[in-house]
């Protein structure tokens, strides 16, 4: 695969967006009814503190990624619009709000994740326990329908115990992105270990070995095509089950710049690549995020 040709001959971000980026505003659905349930929850969502640009197309169609444990991360990756400010105090009414949420838009299958709490001694886990807990209480199962609960998690320092407290909740799929080649690690996530990441989704398979794991990659920091298939490489080999890929869009001005925008016949390429290399269930896109239709990603295997 060749690079993107949207660099220039220095290697660096060209102006603009290109076309396959823009979308179009969805007609209809309940994007505003699904606003004023979370501000009247007085709860976070991924899509609106990451500034998600499917955030229009998953609200009109009742669907949301809850963020639990407050609006502010201990950590400061340069891709990341989640404000690193000092970090909220822990809510314990907050697994119930996300459950009753849950409940009155209707979903079946609930995605929830959470800014980063190394302040915590469990990194949040028990307050993911618990909100999984509550969700699937919260939601009565139906001759043709269990509700399911996918789980996006930080790294929680390496700490496998806090690791089990999630997997002893059991979540349907359980989510953790290495969000980038190791060599962009350092401007990127700086506070971050790839084989960390990687060892985790490896424990989740040593203690629930029937727990589908999940990871995802953006692409556009400057990795190299070499970079990306042996990342993808290793994922595979720490039995991750379902990989997503998608173009990285800086937020701000104060954030990592876009060095490459691929192109759709790229993702194209990366989504065979990823099959060549034993990925059953991928999605891979411009606009692909760790969340973006996690349904019917489950729903493949």
């Amino acid at each position: 695969m060749t690079s993107n040709a949207k660099t220039n001959s220095k290697g660096t971000r060209s102006s603009g967006k290109p076309a396959w980026l823009k979308k179009k505003l969805p007609v209809g659905g309940d994007y505003q009814r699904v606003t004023r349930l979370l501000a009247n929850s007085k709860l976070h969502t991924v899509c609106q503190e990451a500034n998600c640009p499917n955030m229009f197309e998953c609200f009109s169609k009742d669907t949301s990624t809850f963020m639990i444990l407050g609006s502010q991360c201990t950590r400061n990756c340069r891709f990341c619009n989640v404000t690193d400010k000092a970090p909220m105090a822990v809510d314990p009414l907050e697994p119930v709000r996300v459950a009753e949420a849950a409940r009155e838009l209707g979903l079946r299958y609930v995605v929830v994740t959470s800014v980063t709490r190394d302040d915590l001694p469990d990194g949040g886990a028990s307050q993911f326990a618990e909100t999984i807990c509550a969700i699937k209480a919260a939601l009565p199962s139906t001759k043709t329908s269990v509700p399911r609960v996918e789980v996006l998690i930080p790294d929680f320092q390496g700490d496998i115990d806090a690791l089990k407290i999630v997997i002893d909740a059991k979540p349907d799929v359980l989510n953790h992105n290495v969000e980038t080649v190791p060599s962009q690690y350092s401007k990127a996530r700086p506070q971050a270990i790839y084989q960390r990441s990687l060892d985790l989704l490896a424990n989740v398979k040593k203690l629930n070995p029937d727990m589908p794991t999940k990871s995802g990659i953006m692409v556009g920091f400057g990795e190299t095509m070499d970079e990306l298939e042996q990342t993808i490489s290793d994922l595979h080999a720490h039995h991750c089950d379902i990989l997503t890929i998608g173009q990285y869009l800086q937020p701000t001005r104060e954030h990592l710049p876009v060095f490459t925008y691929y192109t759709p016949e790229q993702f194209k390429e990366l989504e065979a690549l990823a099959k060549r290399i034993g990925f059953r269930q991928v999605a891979c896109g411009p606009h692909v995020r760790s969340s973006y239709k996690a349904q019917d990603l489950f729903e493949l295997k």
